[in-house]
């Protein structure tokens, strides 16, 4: 089964392209301006023409939904619907979480937890098993400070994701390890897509909604802006 897969909760845009397990081709970019909406459509034509397919050979899309940035998710749900109703074929949802952890597995951590940036000292974050995956502690907006994660302190656990800085400056674990350079990727949606799809987890196109955990707070435009 070849699936598409889209992930643009943060300041990865990434674009990837399976045959079932085998990975045929990747296409991403961090940048710190969210380049989402004028990449994503470019790293979709970059990764088809890659995995040597056109769109009507994919059978289905696998979408990041998230938490992370609100934009960002709201480009990749607007795009992973519209080629499923396109193509009638279906949608599945990862949280993007999730797709962090995925390269560090059976390491020898006995948690890992990703962070997500938000604002201040909010992250986005959920605790894993450090070798199964399996959700220790569910996703939440969380405001780290000094007793953050206390719980884990005799744990060897290891932090990941661009929270991770924050993370590292205050928190009193001296078992923990942090690698801040680790964003959500397409990539590492494909073992959990594949799970999703052999247990008919499918979502509902018409009424899907990415994770955004919490409500959009920008700056208020005026009505003429918007």
């Amino acid at each position: 089964m070849k699936i598409l897969y889209l992930e643009t909760s943060s300041k990865n845009c990434s674009v990837a392209i399976s045959d079932g397990e085998k990975l045929l081709c990747v296409t991403e970019e961090v940048s710190e301006n969210y380049k989402q909406s004028e990449s994503l459509h470019s790293f979709v034509e970059w990764a088809l023409e890659g995995a040597e397919l056109s769109m009507k050979d994919i059978e289905a899309i696998s979408l990041g939904k998230g938490p992370g940035s609100y934009t960002g998710l709201r480009i990749g749900s607007a795009s992973a619907k519209g080629f499923c109703y396109g193509l009638k074929i279906p949608l599945i949802a990862v949280n993007s979480l999730e797709s962090m952890i995925e390269p560090f597995l059976s390491q020898n951590y006995d948690f890992i937890i990703p962070l997500i940036d938000a604002r201040r000292m909010e992250v986005y974050t959920a605790v894993y098993d450090g070798n199964t995956g399996i959700e220790i502690a569910p996703t939440e907006a969380k405001v780290l400070d000094e007793t953050s994660f206390e719980e884990f302190k005799d744990k060897k656990i290891l932090f990941v994701g661009d929270g991770a800085k924050k993370a590292r400056e205050i928190l009193q674990l001296p078992n923990a390890e942090f690698n801040e350079d680790i964003y959500p990727s397409a990539q590492y949606l494909v073992k959990k897509t594949l799970e999703k799809i052999k247990n008919k987890d499918f979502e509902d196109i018409a009424y899907f909604e990415p994770f955004y955990l919490k409500e959009f707070h920008g700056v208020k435009k005026k009505k003429s802006e918007e």
